[in-house]
């Protein structure tokens, strides 16, 4: 036990949430779960996360957002930023943000929609201000919400998002295939210097 810690995917090892999506496949820790799919891996700890009669609000997010850096970290999408702050975007902090010189890719975790879509979409119109190539996708287990989103997006009533992908269907298998096509491009990002030019102490 204590892997998601040892990998950098949460930094108290000894939270709630990190010791419950350890213990769901027993002592198979998740570098070994078998599985067929992206859409595969996330239904198989999602479902046993939902039997064993644990499951809240508080902790639905947090344990989404697990299966997802562990489903990035299997697929060799590393390095990813979680809970980013992104210099020149205030006040925002992004899920997971994986970045290459082209430019940041946001990851927005949701379980449930309903309401939540709207802070997606502006912390991705405020990341394309910055950075104008910005990709930013909206993850979601929502499938009643996720159509609609969807909708909005055609209908021109979200702006920033560029998709959102429902991860009990195909469309999560399609994003992580998109992802690896750049896999060789992820890097920790640089440092920023503010201001450049003749400095004149």
């Amino acid at each position: 036990m204590g892997i998601l810690h040892q990998k950098g995917i949460v930094k108290n090892k000894s939270s709630k949430t990190a010791k419950t999506f350890e213990s769901l496949f027993g002592d198979v820790d998740f570098e070994h779960v078998h599985y067929t799919s992206p859409k595969d891996y996330i239904k198989q700890y999602w479902d046993k996360y939902k039997e064993g009669g644990l499951s809240n609000n508080t902790m639905n997010g947090n344990l989404f957002e697990i299966i997802i850096y562990t489903l990035l970290y299997r697929e060799g999408l590393t390095p990813f930023y979680t809970q980013a702050k992104v210099a020149f975007v205030p006040n925002v902090e992004f899920d997971t943000i994986l970045y290459t010189p082209a430019r940041p890719i946001s990851l927005s975790l949701k379980t449930s929609l309903r309401e939540r879509y709207k802070q997606a979409d502006l912390e991705a119109i405020a990341l394309v201000h910055v950075h104008r190539r910005a990709k930013s996708y909206l993850l979601t287990l929502d499938p009643n919400e996720a159509a609609i989103c969807k909708s909005k997006i055609k209908n021109g009533e979200i702006i920033g998002l560029d998709r959102i992908i429902d991860c009990n269907t195909s469309d999560i298998d399609n994003l992580i295939f998109e992802l690896k096509q750049i896999q060789d491009e992820l890097q920790v990002s640089p440092k920023v210097e503010v201001i450049k030019g003749n400095l004149i102490e």
